[in-house]
């Protein structure tokens, strides 16, 4: 059986990647994809990359008839995307991935994203879509909140080691790179190639970045107490990738040990020899992460690296991991491509 996919958003650069992944998937065909600014063009016209490709033309969502698709990505901006999504037809399984689903409290989401929710029946049904730690309830849910890119990196990092008590919950140190594609497709002064190129800053210091947000709630839910890390991103004049170096205080052997427990089996998370160091380079356009542990010269503390593709398994490959999940395929349908290198 092939299944119809409508992708809203599409003229960014996560609507682009999921039309890359998608065109190889032997279970999905798109019918509908949307860009209001750019609607009646020609994707080829957007991306001349996906020029091979036999795609729908570019439209507005208002034109789209969603009677006839079994699944939706929303690849839309914060705030757009509830707005969208709340007039979408009930029986329409939705896969988002944008921040509008993220957090469970809508206190939060208005803390940190600055508006209150205008979708909060959606919000309550919304499962988190770390597929690897959420997989039954994506596998049942209608509407999933893709994570946010570096959320889902220091997760992948930390999630195991505080669930086996290994580590001390109250010395936790995330030092983030990431790609300028993370940023999105906008124009934005900051990110000119002459702003950009030839160096590297942190950004969102003192613990300002959104994704913060997520960490406290998902951190906080595996501990059963409140657990707050330091987190400071920074930028890097490379198109894709994030690497996360995290700081823990625990025995380095017990690290790699939990970690290596925790993923065993998991298709797309892969896990260095100890004392191996990944690199972006290594998973570029690639939905795996690949893990790494060192022990530092401080006895009693370890160093966990981890590395994704912020454009593939940080968003469009989770959501179509999860969209896999929900229409009942393989979990690894058009998402074991290898990583492009160099």
């Amino acid at each position: 059986m092939t299944y119809k996919i409508a992708i809203l958003g599409a003229s960014g650069y996560t609507g682009a990647e999921l039309v890359r992944l998608i065109a190889t998937h032997p279970d999905l065909k798109i019918a509908a994809l949307s860009a209001d600014r750019k609607a009646g063009l020609d994707m080829g016209a957007v991306f001349p990359h996906l020029r091979h490709l036999d795609l729908p033309t570019l439209a507005r969502i208002d034109e789209i008839d969603f009677s006839g698709i079994d699944l939706c990505f929303c690849a839309l901006p914060h705030k757009t995307s509830q707005d969208v999504i709340r007039k979408l037809p009930k029986t329409l399984k939705i896969v988002d991935l944008s921040a509008d689903f993220r957090l469970r409290d809508p206190a939060e989401y208005e803390k940190w994203y600055g508006n209150p929710h205008s979708a909060l029946e959606q919000q309550g049904e919304a499962v988190y879509g770390l597929t690897e730690f959420y997989r039954d309830q994506i596998r049942n849910a209608r509407l999933v909140a893709g994570t946010g890119c570096n959320a889902a990196t220091g997760q992948f990092a930390l999630r195991p080691l505080i669930a086996a008590g290994v580590i001390d919950l109250d010395e936790i140190i995330i030092d983030l790179k990431t790609g300028v594609s993370g940023a999105g497709r906008s124009l934005k002064e900051n990110l000119l190639h002459a702003e950009l190129s030839e160096g590297s800053h942190a950004y969102a210091i003192g613990g300002t970045h959104r994704h913060l947000a997520e960490f406290d709630q998902e951190f906080s839910a595996v501990a059963g107490r409140p657990v707050k890390v330091q987190f400071t991103p920074h930028l890097l004049p490379a198109n894709r990738g994030i690497l996360a170096t995290v700081y823990v205080k625990g025995d380095p052997q017990a690290v790699y040990s939990a970690l290596e427990n925790a993923y065993e089996g998991e298709p797309f998370v892969i896990m260095c020899p100890f004392g191996e160091a990944p690199s972006t380079r290594h998973v570029r356009g690639s939905n795996f992460v690949h893990i790494g542990v060192a022990g530092d010269r401080i006895e009693g503390r370890a160093i966990v690296v981890a590395a994704l593709d912020n454009l593939t398994k940080g968003s469009s490959g989770q959501a179509l991991q999860n969209a896999n999940l929900m229409l009942g395929l393989e979990e690894t349908a058009g998402l074991m491509l290898a990583p492009v290198f160099p």
